[in-house]
Parts: structure tokens; C-alpha cells; sequence
């Protein structure tokens, strides 16, 4: 099942109030959050040896580059409504 199809009444939802591409964009993003959600959950369990108290190494890798992808994609939205407001 292709994403479209798993995620068709979010996808209708946002498209409907934000527009196709930022609407695609937010659920990207919600989709972000979820994963960051479940590699959080994930880190409580691997711990690092060498920085107690913190996840393992590749958790703290996963969780940046979910992280820097979401403000990349929070920054597209926002021009995307700058240029749909003619701000550009």
C-alpha cells in the first residue's frame, strides 16, 4: 500500500487547508515527529557506554538527522506561504 493510500485522510486534510505541496509537507513532518517519537522511545533503552545517560551513538545520529529534516522541511513550507502571499 502506497503511502497515499496509508495516509489518504490526512493527506486530504492538510492539502484541503494548506495546499497540495504544503500539505504533503505537514504530513511529512507528522510523520518526522512519529519517528522521532518511536527513536526516542528507543534510546531510553540503548544507552551509551561511553556518555551514560544519553543514547548510543547511532540513536543520537538518527534522532539529528530526523531533527535537521524536519526544520528543512518546516523552512520549505515557509516559503512555499511567503511566495503564496507574494512576501517574496
Amino acid at each position: 500500500m502506497s503511502v497515499y493510500e496509508e495516509r489518504h485522510d490526512e493527506l486530504e486534510n492538510y492539502e484541503t487547508m494548506m495546499g497540495l505541496e504544503r500539505g504533503r509537507l505537514a504530513v511529512t513532518l507528522d510523520m518526522l515527529t512519529d519517528a522521532l517519537v518511536l527513536v526516542g522511545q528507543h534510546g531510553v533503552y540503548c544507552q551509551s557506554v561511553r556518555q551514560p545517560g544519553k543514547p548510543a551513538m547511532d540513536v543520537q545520529l538518527i534522532l539529528k538527522s530526523i531533527t535537521d529534516s524536519k526544520e528543512l522541511i518546516a523552512s520549505v513550507m515557509e516559503e512555499l506561504k511567503r511566495k503564496r502571499l507574494g512576501l517574496v
